[in-house]
């Protein structure tokens, strides 16, 4: 594919037409002649061919030089650059206990909402760079990411994307669903994010992150028929989408009711049992430092290589550009002194 290694050169060329027009029209040195009846039958085209012909090769002259300095070149199709990437959608729980603000994020501040640690976590993991701890994040700039928020409806609301900074903005403003959205339905968020690899994934591989604090709590009603999780995580499987879970919830407190502990070590269950069945991890992380400590093994295992369109190696055309130029010039000189010679 041809191309140029300094394009804004180009923006030189048009001034060939300018410089043709000085030279076909500057004025030259002439003699005083009493009579000129001896020349009268001498055609008179040999002159303006001379003029314009000698302005118009150093115009194409000047034009090639331009070029020459864009560095028109072609690229060897044959060196593609590899790189590392792969597809990864977050389902983030939304829900009202994501507000619960017993999230650590770093000595020096008072505890975090859940939601507000995991939108922080999840920053580093994309964008990179340095932990509250001291260790540092790579950006993942080639893996396509995108964001599934989800209560009791998932809701796609950021597509598998390379802009990242358009899907930290988009994370960035997800708040906790109203009472109307109250609940955690994990089954459908699971399903939601697998559909969205499946389809905008291509080659890459897949890989599902699944951020929650709670069980799945939503049930068959009326014609609502949800996914539970158990179902979800057979379809990631059949569709070869790993799936790693992290309990964002902590321990019950010691003086929770017989019932919620249940149910937290229910979520806690369903989670493992997910990332069990898509060959994922599970990860406990209450905290900001777990937070991070579950993306970073995360990011660790989740490499692959595939190639870029971005090529290692350019067949560079610049000497041939410039060897026209002075090629042009040497024929304008060489027609100067011979067949377009004028006297004086």
């Amino acid at each position: 594919m041809p191309g140029f290694a300094a394009p804004e050169f180009l923006w030189l060329a048009p001034l060939a037409l300018p410089l043709v027009w000085w030279w076909a029209r500057r004025r030259r040195t002439a003699v005083r002649y009493s009579d000129l009846r001896l020349v009268a039958a001498l055609p008179g085209s040999r002159p303006a061919r001379a003029r314009w012909g000698g302005a118009l090769l150093r115009g194409l002259a000047f034009a090639s030089l331009a070029v020459a300095c864009a560095g028109p070149r072609t690229t060897d199709e044959r060196t593609r650059l590899p790189a590392e990437g792969i597809a990864i959608v977050l389902a983030l729980d939304v829900s009202g206990s994501m507000t619960e603000k017993d999230a650590v994020w770093s000595p020096a501040e008072p505890p975090l909402s859940r939601l507000e640690a995991a939108k922080r976590a999840f920053r580093l993991f994309v964008a990179g760079g340095d932990a509250p701890d001291g260790t540092r994040f790579d950006p993942r700039e080639s893996d396509a990411i995108g964001l599934v928020a989800f209560a009791v409806v998932p809701q796609t609301v950021c597509p598998l994307t390379l802009n990242h900074s358009v899907l930290l903005k988009v994370a960035a403003e997800q708040e906790p669903r109203s009472v109307l959205d109250a609940g955690t339905n994990v089954g459908d968020a699971l399903a939601e994010g697998v559909i969205r690899l499946d389809r905008g994934g291509g080659t890459r591989k897949k890989v599902l992150i699944l951020l929650s604090d709670g069980e799945h709590n939503v049930s068959k009603e009326g014609d609502r028929n949800p996914l539970t999780p158990r179902q979800a995580a057979q379809l990631a499987a059949n569709l070869q989408v790993k799936v790693y879970t992290i309990d964002a919830g902590g321990p019950p407190p010691p003086d929770a009711a017989p019932e919620a502990a249940e149910q937290r070590a229910a979520g806690k269950e369903a989670l493992r049992v997910v990332a069990e069945m898509t060959g994922g991890r599970s990860f406990a992380a209450s905290s900001g430092a777990d937070l991070l400590a579950a993306y970073r093994e995360i990011s660790a295992l989740e490499k692959t290589a595939f190639v870029t369109f971005q090529y290692r190696r350019y067949f560079d055309h610049t000497p041939w550009a410039a060897g026209l130029a002075a090629a042009l010039l040497a024929v304008a000189q060489l027609l100067d002194r011979t067949r377009w010679r004028v006297l004086p």
